[in-house]
């Protein structure tokens, strides 16, 4: 068993991976997280789900703005003589002189099958480009952006049922169960590191906002999974009549019309392949979820309506 572990990592993906870690008594001496993020109105001081399970557990964490060119950091790692360090999400780039501080090094859970989706939003593009599998990549750092050797890589299907969120949760709960053996097996030194084919190598770029705004003349497929893809944020939307709507689940149908017609009155939409999607539930601007039958009881989209690409 390691004396000393580092815990680097920030959003609710990496909570189940650090909760497993310590019921199973893996020595985790310090945590790094991303520092709390004021709420849009500033009336609000948003912890990292990390922070929060970090003082739940009574486990040191740290906070800090950035690693770049911060001594104190540096010389409080150093100083610590850490056996390995383990990052999942953490949301930083780690500086080069950090990676040699620990023992085993800097130990990265990545959500993709590498070197496919290195990047910012592995889970979404996957979802998005319609891949039919993802899974977790156990990689040890370098300079280059998730481009380490892999040690291993742990799969599952992808379907067009499941959102992000979904799989976030799946990839989380299978890498808390994996990540124990990795680790033995990385002090038992019964672990093998292979390069990556760099040549294959594919880049999850940040979401951006606007990529939600849906084009009916897309495949149905591909608009179910932009739907699924960026569930729960920022979410796939169209505009109709000076409104924004966000659907939040549907599922492709074989419907015929016009590219964007509203095909009945369960808000069934024609898209660019003689198919179509049936809306599941949907979110109007600065209104509650509903499911679709509640939603249209009085909404202005009726059958017949042109949804324009807007």
């Amino acid at each position: 068993m390691p004396k000393k572990i580092i815990f680097m990592g920030t959003p609710f993906f990496a909570v189940p991976i650090l909760k497993s870690l310590y019921q199973n008594g893996y020595p985790i001496h310090v945590v790094y997280t991303q520092p709390p993020q004021k709420s849009h109105r500033g009336q609000k001081i948003n912890k990292s789900p990390i922070q929060g399970l970090s003082e739940t557990l009574n486990i040191e964490y740290r906070t800090p703005d950035s690693l770049k060119n911060n001594n104190e950091e540096y010389e409080y790692i150093k100083n610590l003589n850490a056996d390995l360090a383990i990052v999942v999400a953490y949301g930083q780039i780690i500086p080069k002189e950090f990676l040699n501080l620990t023992d085993k090094g800097f130990l990265n859970i990545h959500a993709s099958i590498l070197p496919k989706w290195r990047g910012a939003a592995p889970i979404q593009r996957s979802i998005m480009n319609l891949d039919v599998e993802t899974g977790i990549s156990i990689m040890k750092i370098n300079e280059e952006l998730d481009s380490g050797p892999v040690s291993k890589i742990y799969k599952m299907k992808l379907n067009n049922t499941l959102n992000a969120q979904e799989v976030s949760e799946k990839l989380s709960l299978l890498a808390a169960e994996k990540i124990l053996d990795d680790i033995d097996d990385l002090f038992e030194q019964k672990v093998k590191f292979i390069d990556q084919d760099h040549s294959r190598a594919t880049y999850a770029k940040k979401i951006n906002k606007d990529e939600g705004h849906i084009n009916w003349n897309d495949k149905a497929s591909s608009i179910v999974g932009k739907i699924n893809g960026l569930y729960p944020s920022p979410g796939a939307f169209f505009n109709f009549k000076g409104e924004r709507y966000k659907i939040l689940k549907a599922e492709i149908g074989s419907g015929l019309g016009k590219v964007g017609e509203v095909l009945n009155e369960k808000l069934e939409i024609a898209c660019g392949d003689n198919k179509s999607i049936k809306i599941l539930e949907i979110q109007r601007e600065g209104k509650k979820v509903q499911k679709i039958s509640e939603f249209m009881l009085g909404s202005r989209i009726t059958k017949g309506s042109i949804i324009l690409n807007v």
